[in-house]
């Protein structure tokens, strides 16, 4: 099967893409496009799902470059390929040839360019790693590289929307306790039940720091099984493991 890729206007011309879970090699629960090497899939056939999104963005497979992601506001620089994954949740590079990529499964990827400088980065950004401020740390560290924030492009990929994102009442506090303002991003549940628009809040936090254009491309990754993989869906369906989705940049 084709790999279905799904591309943002605001980020061209540079290449990028958010894969979905079509037109992998892997079945059952991972079935499709899985490419989380942390997943309990056979580790030789997300290899396989790698290479042929290395091969679609044009690049060697060492190439397609990943960090070993932690909910953090950590960003490191790439240049190059890498003989580690680093504990990190963005990426940024200057440098062509190397693609960055993020794995998600209900939290946001978000890709960022500025093409006049030549300069991309890719960020997973969960709530902890939204509230924490790595959206403005990749913003930060595509500037020491040469980006100007004004000129910079950034889209959300497919996330998990407010409708579907229910969460406890002390899940708020701390967005609170950053800013009461916060709140405009919670709404009413079931009980003592909210409803939290990650996307939205993504979109806030880079607007104020000062980014050119942003965007989410409005795909719930919990709302459609057939296209992406999700954390809390899996959960909810009491699966033992759930697949990763992969998005991608590079110059």
């Amino acid at each position: 099967m084709t790999l279905e890729i799904l591309t943002s206007d605001r980020l061209e011309p540079t290449r990028h893409g958010f894969f979905t879970r079509k037109g992998g090699a892997s079945s059952g629960v991972f079935e499709g496009l899985n490419c989380g090497a942390g997943s309990s899939d056979l580790s030789e056939v997300v290899t396989i799902n790698r290479a042929r999104v290395a091969q679609a963005m044009e690049v060697a497979p060492e190439r397609l470059v990943t960090v070993h992601q932690v909910h953090s506001a950590e960003v490191v620089t790439v240049s190059g390929p890498q003989s580690e994954r680093p504990r990190a949740d963005a990426m940024v590079t200057a440098t062509p040839g190397v693609a960055l990529a993020i794995l998600t499964a209900d939290c946001q990827p978000v890709l960022f360019s500025d093409p006049g400088a030549g300069v991309v980065g890719a960020a997973h950004a969960g709530w902890r790693g939204a509230l924490d401020g790595v959206l403005e740390a990749t913003l930060d560290a595509m500037e020491a590289l040469g980006a100007r924030r004004e000129d910079t492009r950034a889209v959300i990929g497919p996330s998990i929307s407010q409708a579907n994102y229910e969460v406890g009442p002390d899940f708020i506090d701390p967005f609170l306790d950053q800013d009461p303002e916060n709140a405009r991003f919670f709404i009413n549940g079931a009980g003592d039940r909210y409803h939290f628009d990650l996307p939205g809040y993504g979109l806030h936090r880079m607007r104020r720091a000062g980014v050119g254009e942003a965007e989410w491309t409005r795909h719930c990754t919990y709302r459609d099984a057939e296209r992406f993989f999700s954390y809390r869906r899996a959960t909810h369906a009491k699966e033992a493991d759930y697949g990763r989705l992969i998005s991608v940049i590079r110059l």
